[in-house]
């Protein structure tokens, strides 16, 4: 009988010794995992990025400028929804609803060149914005500050729904306010020089009236969020 680690006798080779490396599998992507937005994995491996809305559903390029000219006209249709706010040129509107909402569903890039599309399809004389109004005019005048933070505001929250801010109420609802916050701080800022107003009066006519409703559109928006996400995973499961 050979000991351990010494030569065979007539061949003169070692015996050979089994691994005590045990590999670990790969992680396994399924259908179902994939409409839940991430990946079955097997103990040890590392968690996947976050995935927005969109990304569980869109498969072509096709799809995908689907969903930007979606996000415009959503936010066309919001724009509808407007009530003028007296002493102030500023209406309020749903369209940060539409804003904050498309941007967490679509991600920052796609979220941005909706925002962007919107804007460029009301300049250019679709009646997108609020209470029909179109053209350039729009986006130079007291209420253009407004439309123009839509872009900043939609890579921000879109960001943020990547890191996977959108999926829980407590965390939505703070996002979707700073989002409006920020629309709200390049159009007060804007406001100030198109209405030619000392900055106390832009807070008063720009920034107060549209504290309620911001609220209440975070609201909603952490809402449709978690109930859309829920359903998600529902279908997964």
């Amino acid at each position: 009988m050979t000991r351990p680690g010494r030569r065979h006798p007539c061949t003169g080779a070692r015996p050979h010794r089994a691994s005590s490396r045990v590999s670990t599998p790969l992680p396994v992507v399924t259908p179902l995992a994939r409409l839940a937005g991430g990946f079955a994995l097997s103990p040890g491996a590392s968690p996947p990025l976050h995935r927005v809305l969109a990304d569980v559903f869109v498969l072509t390029r096709a799809q995908e400028v689907a969903l930007v000219l979606g996000a415009a006209l959503c936010t066309a249709l919001l724009a509808q929804v407007a009530l003028t706010v007296p002493g102030s040129p500023v209406p309020i509107t749903g369209q940060t609803l539409a804003v904050v909402l498309t941007a967490a569903a679509l991600g920052p890039r796609r979220g941005m060149a909706g925002q962007l599309a919107y804007l460029l399809l009301g300049a250019v004389g679709l009646p997108f914005f609020a209470k029909a109004a179109s053209g350039w005019g729009q986006l130079v005048g007291p209420t253009g500050g407004y439309l123009v933070g839509f872009l900043p505001a939609a890579f921000l929250v879109g960001l943020a729904a990547r890191h996977g801010y959108d999926r829980r109420p407590w965390t939505a609802v703070p996002l979707f306010i700073a989002g409006q916050l920020v629309i709200l701080a390049v159009g007060v800022s804007w406001l100030c020089v198109a209405a030619s107003l000392d900055f106390a009066t832009a807070l008063q006519k720009g920034f107060v009236p549209f504290i309620p409703g911001g609220l209440l559109k975070a609201a909603i928006a952490g809402l449709l969020m978690f109930l859309a996400w829920r359903f998600v995973r529902a279908r997964a499961s």
